[in-house]
């Protein structure tokens, strides 16, 4: 798809919502080359880059250089790899566990550095989901708000896959809520919604979001055999 088509249903979609706010565009670049990324970064409305993996994301990033896009981990964190995230991630927007959100703060705490984090929610119910349960948010929310090495930046989360729109917007609609209840629980601002990705982006912004994430529009279908 043609980069401005992707923007005029971004507006098209801001316009049904009755919305004049920016929203965000994170180019999802998992298995894309650092030179697909870097013509990426030269349309002028992308925000930042999207990794899934630290590993993959750790090499792409030596390979770079200077970028004026911010590197965000939106793929689940394992433990292990949580110093090594924190040194090549901007931002880390994948918090789905009181442990994970423990450990990064105590390697922040040593590393001397004030980490952005999302946490991510499932409020899609399907077990294949990384994410926090909603029922257990209210105990992972205040344990992220607790951590002096963590700011909390709002939450995130990954749309079902059905074909069914009530039940995609039903999904984000339960994270816009959450964001919510969030802002008043803890006198935050909270300003980033992060849902919506190529298949569900126009819907997720009819819900709120704030930042959307998308690759397969941007770059074209991924050649998984490419896949680290």
């Amino acid at each position: 798809m043609d980069a401005e088509k992707i923007l005029e249903r971004i507006e098209n979609a801001k316009l049904k919502a009755g919305r004049n706010d920016k929203v965000f565009f994170a180019a999802v670049s998992k298995t894309r080359t650092v030179e697909e990324m870097k013509e990426a970064e030269k349309i002028s409305w992308v925000d930042f880059f999207g990794e899934n993996r630290v590993q993959e994301a750790e090499s792409k990033r030596k390979a770079y250089g200077q970028s004026r896009l911010m590197w965000r981990l939106i793929g689940h964190l394992q433990a292990n790899k949580a110093r090594k995230a924190i040194e090549i991630f901007d931002t880390i927007d994948s918090v789905d566990s009181v442990e994970l959100a423990v450990r990064l703060n105590r390697i922040a705490g040593e590393m001397n550095k004030s980490v952005p984090v999302l946490i991510e929610v499932n409020t899609s119910g399907e077990a294949s989901k990384s994410g926090v349960d909603p029922e257990k948010f209210g105990e992972l929310l205040d344990t992220v708000t607790g951590l002096e090495n963590l700011r909390l930046d709002g939450l995130m989360t990954v749309g079902p896959i059905t074909d069914s729109e009530r039940e995609i917007r039903s999904a984000f609609a339960a994270l816009r809520t959450l964001n919510d209840d969030a802002r008043v629980r803890t006198g935050l601002p909270l300003p980033v919604l992060s849902m919506g990705m190529s298949g569900d982006f126009d819907l997720a912004i009819l819900e709120g979001s704030t930042l959307v994430r998308i690759g397969t529009l941007l770059f074209g279908e991924r050649d998984y055999r490419n896949e680290p």
